[in-house]
């Protein structure tokens, strides 16, 4: 045999053998992965008795000013396996003298009918020397657990939220950015070795760590806007009530809250309704503050101005069947200007005023304030409100709308719109997450600086001389409207008032809106905006201009007498006229009286021919007259259908 042949043989030997190893191995695999494949599943199972997803402490909640809203305590679970323990009841009776507050009773009655994992206590606060007793228990399994806590209790509770028992946000913002908070998972894993005894496995792999969140509240601001809303609820034995304060410039909240609230260490304890901020989730009709969006959309569209006169039917007109009145039957009012209508907060004249606007012209100014919308703060739950999609809508639906109802508004939305007013027309996006460093606001103009000019100063005069009077500061020039609206209950029936007052301080270096509004006082007591809510206001602006010291710009006002006129709406609906300084008013349809109560007004000389009302005047409405004219009515009586 020659050297080729043996290398042939030695070759062909050695990859019989190769052949050889991979069926052997082969074979083996086919053994554990089709033949033995159940059997050491289960065998398996037995060895590995448990793996959970741990998360590093979760990211901490701060205000404004770095003070905690949210953070982590220390605790301890324990669980065991019944059916491994050797000697369960005398391992459960050591644990419970261990543990005073975990009964013998009340671990055997966890661990009943159970063999597999079960859980004996979660997220417990236990000493250092519990825990290494504990250590020492076989069949005792101990796992440290950080535990939320927040530190303020009720303090902004609807807006921080709370988490779940595995620290899973379940509301507010600890919802709304769970994932940031919570941070990247790490695996542990508990197996038994081969004399049964349990080991813990960890992964070294640990994604991004949990981030910390700073909110735009200031905890100071927060504590007494809870606090003076909490006392004006309980003074006035109401269902509830909401308040919130934002930063024009930067559309920052600085406070926002509803009362009653609950404690987020505990719940469990509160009923769902109590956990959640209608503030931003419950809409309703928000009354005489809505009637400077009305005005605002008259002065925008030239349809007038705030010297412009409209006929006030001595507090009641008929539109469509329904009749419209003022709060109180005794005002009686006749000509009203643009800014008196503001002042005295006239149902009827604000409806006049959108009948001439026209509906499409209302809406579209009330959309580009955000009614309808929502204002997309980083919270969850927040409501669009209920607004129509319509372009026209009749007589009586214009009517209502003119004076909020008809309409329904979210807190912050108000809050929003008059933020854009007091900011000079431009709207900011509200937020209550602080932005990044160099992040801007999204912002968009919404009225003309002029117009918002004139609304501030119309609020002025409401504040000053008319419905709003208890909401003044003294040496402080404050804006504002109060409101009285209907409140609407389950069965869409009107049930009860809600009063408010939205406002803000003018000529301030840190310029702010406060919003506040009572839910249903109690019966007997109070239901007007100026009487319930305009002191809130009042507690809080003084309280944040005296912390910023605005006494740089300080405004001296007088002493005005309060017109006692008060703003809720008791029907609904109107009708409209118009005028100009320098022009012929519309006296078409007035009777004598009405006739002679405007020409005083506008020191006008008339003529007077026939009874009944004005069917003709000369010269004709519109016309630019002088000192000088005279104007001519001719009146018949009046035909009825």
């Amino acid at each position: 045999m020659n050297d080729k042949e043996r290398n042939a043989k030695l070759v062909f030997r050695i990859f019989l053998g190769f052949m050889f190893a991979f069926l052997i191995v082969a074979g083996k695999a086919f053994k554990v992965q089709v033949l033995d494949k159940e059997k050491l599943i289960t065998k398996a199972k037995k060895q590995f008795f448990r793996e959970r997803k741990v998360y590093p402490k979760r990211g901490n909640i701060y205000d404004r000013n770095g003070n905690p809203l949210a953070i982590n305590i220390q605790t301890y679970s324990l669980f065991t396996i019944p059916k491994n323990m050797e000697n369960p009841k005398d391992e459960y009776k050591k644990l419970a003298k261990i543990i005073p507050e975990l009964s013998y009773d009340t671990i055997v009655k966890k661990v009943s009918n159970r063999e597999r994992f079960t859980w004996l206590g979660r997220k417990m606060r236990l000493t250092d020397e519990q825990v290494e007793k504990i250590k020492d228990l076989p069949g005792i399994y101990i796992e440290a657990v950080p535990k939320r806590f927040y530190p303020n209790h009720e303090l902004l509770s609807q807006s921080l939220g709370f988490v779940g028992i595995d620290n899973a946000g379940l509301s507010g913002i600890e919802y709304a950015y769970d994932s940031d908070l919570r941070g990247e998972p790490k695996i542990m894993k508990y197996i038994i070795d081969r004399k049964g005894r349990p080991v813990r496995y960890e992964s070294t792999e640990i994604g991004d760590r949990a981030k910390d969140i700073y909110l735009t509240i200031d905890k100071d601001i927060q504590a007494v806007a809870e606090k003076a809303l909490k006392e004006a609820v309980d003074e006035f034995e109401a269902k509830r009530g909401g308040i919130g304060v934002i930063d024009i410039r930067t559309g920052e909240i600085l406070a926002m809250a509803n009362y009653p609230n609950f404690d987020p260490n505990e719940p469990q304890d509160y009923k769902s309704e109590l956990r959640k901020l209608p503030f931003i989730s419950d809409p309703f009709e928000p009354g005489s503050t809505f009637k400077i969006l009305t005005v605002a959309s008259a002065l925008e569209n030239n349809i007038a101005k705030s010297d412009t006169n409209y006929y006030c039917e001595r507090g009641q007109i008929k539109v469509e069947g329904h009749i419209i009145s003022e709060a109180e039957s005794r005002k009686q009012f006749e000509w009203l200007s643009v800014d008196e209508i503001i002042k005295y907060s006239s149902n009827v004249g604000t409806t006049k005023i959108a009948f001439d606007l026209t509906f499409p012209k209302l809406r579209k100014t009330l959309v580009n304030f955000g009614i309808g919308e929502k204002t997309n703060i980083e919270l969850p739950g927040e409501s669009r409100g209920i607004f129509t999609e319509d372009e026209n809508v009749r007589p009586l639906s214009l009517s209502n709308i003119s004076f909020g109802q008809g309409v329904a508004t979210t807190g912050i939305q108000m809050l929003s719109a008059y933020a854009t007013v007091a900011n000079g027309g431009v709207f900011v996006k509200p937020t209550i997450v602080k932005r990044k460093e160099g992040e801007k606001p999204e912002t968009k103009r919404v009225i003309p600086e002029n117009v918002a000019n004139e609304l501030t100063r119309m609020l002025v005069n409401a504040v000053e001389n008319g419905t709003g009077t208890r909401a003044k500061i003294p040496y402080y020039t404050i804006a504002g409207k109060t409101s009285t609206a209907q409140r609407t209950d389950e069965t869409g029936r009107y049930n009860g008032y809600i009063p408010g007052f939205l406002g803000y301080p003018v000529g301030v270096n840190n310029p702010f809106v406060v919003y506040v509004y009572v839910d249903k006082p109690g019966a007997g007591k109070s239901y007007y905006g100026g009487t319930v809510t305009a002191p809130v206001f009042k507690k809080v602006t003084q309280y944040i201009l005296y912390k910023n010291k605005e006494f740089s710009n300080l405004a001296n006002n007088e002493n005005f007498e309060n017109a006692k006129a008060f703003d809720t709406v008791q029907v609904q609906h109107s009708s409209t006229r118009i005028l100009g300084r320098g022009e012929a008013p519309n006296f078409i349809g007035l009777d004598k009286r009405s006739a002679n109560a405007l020409g005083d007004k506008l020191q006008l000389s008339l003529s007077h021919r026939g009874i009944g009302v004005v069917s003709k005047q000369i010269p004709e409405a519109g016309t630019k007259i002088d000192e000088s004219t005279v104007v001519k009515l001719i009146y018949t009586p009046p035909t009825y259908e």
